[in-house]
């Protein structure tokens, strides 16, 4: 899908996965408010793992025109669960948006977001761009996925979208095999090995080992518009000439960070989620915890649940897990 903005500005936003107090903090931002006229473009994963993912889809929803949003992995995960197709991890915090009397509503207006699209002179995808891929291919191969997304039969089909196979781009691939590789560039790439084969397992920044290439790097990367992207927390703010990171991990106690199109202006707010999941951590069990002679009083207690809660809640990655 192209969405071509000539005069207004546009703020491209990072992952908000349901923190809805930071989107509030990002949006109500002087820099953000200041132009009437500015626009937004939701970079994906709306939802998911955050403590207000309901809030977030809803509020974001409400925008209307004033907003663009694209699917990234958790929205489409969030699909396979309004489908049956998918099941929900320990880490999904979807389940209120499926309990939700508006449900059926935001579904079909989520699964009619695009894939990816053009502001200012800039491509914006979730996650990446096949190193084979010119800004027009990634276009067209969006839309056909797309196509099948907004579809009548789309409750049928999504199931086939979710799975590690096929790693590599190819003009051969048809059917499932070749929308699976569309969607698994767009939302869920990050590395790749030297041969161009998406490496799902790195999640950590590129560190010059083999089959932890930023997809950006890559060799053979065929030219496109400057891409602007979230999806990779562990990369974090990342601006170069021809490419832009905007996840800074806000669902873990980082920043949510806005880019204003076109002269790349950013700005970030600091989390605002009250207990925010802690990755990386050897014994994250150990951080909650009570002395055995305490004598919490009620927050004490509250603290204390809503820490175990994110601990659990962290020890599961959707991606990771066996695809159904």
């Amino acid at each position: 899908m192209t969405y071509t903005q000539k005069h207004a500005p546009v703020w491209v936003i990072g992952d908000v996965q349901g923190c809805f107090d930071s989107l509030k903090a990002l949006l109500e931002h002087p820099e953000l408010t200041q132009d009437p006229s500015a626009k937004f473009c939701f970079a994906g994963d709306l939802i998911n793992r955050g403590p207000e993912s309901l809030a977030c889809l809803r509020h974001i929803k409400s925008l209307g025109d004033k907003a663009i949003s694209l699917l990234g992995n958790h929205d489409i995960h969030l699909l396979g669960l309004a489908a049956g197709v998918r099941k929900l991890g320990k880490s999904d915090t979807a389940q209120e948006i499926l309990n939700a009397p508006d449900r059926d509503e935001l579904i079909e207006w989520l699964r009619h977001r695009p894939l990816s699209t053009v502001l200012h002179e800039h491509l914006i995808v979730h996650a990446g761009v096949a190193p084979e891929w010119t800004t027009q291919r990634c276009l067209e191969l969006s839309s056909e996925v797309e196509s099948i997304l907004q579809g009548a039969n789309w409750k049928h089909q999504v199931g086939e979208l979710f799975g590690n196979l096929p790693d590599r781009w190819s003009d051969d691939l048809k059917g499932a095999d070749r929308h699976r590789a569309v969607i698994n560039a767009l939302t869920r790439m990050r590395a790749c090995y030297s041969d161009g084969r998406m490496n799902f397992a790195h999640k950590g920044a590129p560190d010059g080992l083999e089959g932890h290439t930023a997809w950006y790097d890559m060799p053979q990367r065929q030219p496109t518009l400057p891409v602007v992207f979230g999806h990779w927390s562990t990369l974090g703010l990342f601006v170069s000439e021809d490419a832009v990171c905007l996840d800074t991990g806000c669902v873990w106690g980082g920043q949510l960070s806005a880019m204003r199109l076109p002269d790349r202006r950013i700005v970030q707010v600091n989390s605002q989620e009250p207990a925010p999941l802690t990755p990386g951590a050897k014994k994250p069990w150990a951080k909650a915890a009570l002395p055995l002679d305490a004598q919490p009083d009620r927050q004490d207690l509250h603290n204390y649940c809503g820490q175990l809660l994110h601990i659990a809640l962290q020890e599961y990655d959707p991606e990771t897990r066996t695809q159904h």
